[in-house]
């Protein structure tokens, strides 16, 4: 019996109008141009139209096909279900639409199988990609990028890519590891490799939008940043442990010295910013949305307030590593204080452009409105760092130890590297699967 070398799962729900020419023409590509072993697994998530006897009738009738059905719909769940029991040596997955072009399965999977890298990722923002999509699209894909490599120190350029390979062995003790059952599993997944020092390879690819796409952009959106906001607050209170697999964890910099800590500025600064830009367009669009409905100075005052909590529990989470509910009304209560500055600065400017001109046009509004949320968070930004959180940025909500004399302690403080997540705890299945190999 051939060793099985390559399981390609291909995730559905409700897709019965693709499926079979898209299954069809993978199995035609694998036959005619693909070297290794390899199997085409359907995996059925949820679907409520044919899809599944669709899928049941390419597995009879097509070898190289087999159909997995699942109750509970989600992406994430149907890949680490599958990847979990799969014999393959290289686990992998393509959307069902193929918007990657096929001849990028080849130079994705071979590095795996020869052992140069473990996990392999198409990129279609690598200068050699060919890429037809909308610009919105390719707003939001960027976008989000940027945000995965400033807030969560990724070096991989394209997360949300649905092309994506790993080597059974990795799979095995990284999957564990992972909890999200949607569409932030791929990037899930790339941060716990990359901290586990995997070496990842990139494939730059040829790609076309699937201008039927039923994908939710936005709450898609709100959950990878969910999901964003989970992981940095596992590794930051050391609750995520990943296991160092390969090489040097990138938790820890290239030269051997200590990871950069929560509390470096120019790292709170870069999240801060971030976050506030998310921040800045949210209340503009508020703003926008509200005005023809009450005043401006109404409009401004809850369009603030609305953003102004969403930002201090970013900030509070993401900028300075703090989560958990100990302290968290405090932090939200100061940070409508500082919200209260913002509200001045934006409702004086107003007032000085009502008083200067009767009738500015719209333009003029959100120009001085930009200019004051500027200085605003300059000063939002001191006093998250010196008050609203200076005190809670370590041990936050932990009481300090009892000393065997009865009196209090200093809590212990974690180290960078502990806290990061990024301590080498190879599990007991890894160490005897190395020791075996």
């Amino acid at each position: 019996m051939k060793v099985l070398q390559v399981d390609v799962v291909v995730p559905v729900r409700n897709e019965e109008r693709d499926l079979v020419p898209s299954i069809r023409r993978l199995v035609a590509y694998l036959r005619e141009s693909f070297p290794f072993t390899a199997r085409v697994t359907i995996a059925d998530n949820g679907s409520t139209d044919t899809t599944w006897a669709i899928a049941t009738g390419l597995d009879r009738e097509l070898a190289e096909v087999r159909a997995v059905h699942m109750e509970l719909p989600g992406r994430g769940r149907a890949l680490r279900a599958i990847w979990s029991e799969s014999d393959a040596e290289v686990l992998a997955y393509m959307d069902v639409d193929l918007s990657t072009d096929l001849n990028a399965l080849l130079p994705l999977v071979a590095p795996l199988l020869s052992g140069h890298s473990d996990l392999a990722i198409g990129t279609r923002l690598a200068r050699g990609s060919r890429v037809i999509r909308g610009p919105k699209r390719e707003l939001i894909s960027r976008s989000y990028n940027v945000l995965l490599r400033t807030l969560m120190g990724a070096r991989f350029s394209d997360a949300q890519c649905g092309f994506k390979a790993i080597r059974r062995d990795q799979a095995q003790a990284l999957l564990p590891l992972t909890q999200d059952t949607g569409w932030f599993f791929d990037t899930e997944l790339l941060v716990l490799a990359e901290r586990a020092g995997l070496r990842i390879h990139e494939v730059p690819v040829d790609w076309i939008d699937d201008l039927d796409s039923r994908v939710d952009i936005i709450g898609t959106a709100l959950a990878d940043l969910r999901g964003m906001a989970r992981l940095g607050a596992g590794f930051a209170r050391g609750t995520i442990q990943v296991p160092q697999l390969r090489g040097p964890s990138l938790a820890t910099r290239r030269n051997g010295s200590k990871p950069v800590e929560f509390s470096s500025l120019p790292l709170q600064i870069a999240r801060f910013a971030v976050i506030g830009v998310g921040s800045t367009i949210a209340y503009l669009g508020l703003y926008l949305l509200l005005r023809g409905s009450m005043p401006a100075q109404a409009d401004n005052l809850i369009s603030l307030l609305l953003t102004a909590v969403a930002n201090t529990a970013a900030n509070r989470r993401l900028t300075f590593g703090i989560s958990g509910r100990p302290n968290a009304a405090r932090h939200q209560f100061k940070g409508l204080l500082t919200f209260g500055i913002g509200l001045a600065l934006t409702a004086g400017a107003l007032a000085v452009l009502d008083a200067g001109s009767p009738d500015p046009g719209r333009g003029t509004e959100i120009a001085v409105l930009l200019g004051a949320n500027l200085v605003a968070a300059a000063l939002r930004f001191a006093l998250y760092r010196t008050w609203v959180f200076g005190r809670s940025k370590r041990g936050a909500g932990r009481p300090p130890a009892e000393t065997d004399d009865g009196a209090r302690a200093e809590p212990v403080r974690p180290s960078p590297v502990e806290r990061f997540g990024s301590t080498v705890q190879v599990t007991a299945m890894t160490a005897q699967r190395e020791k075996t190999s």
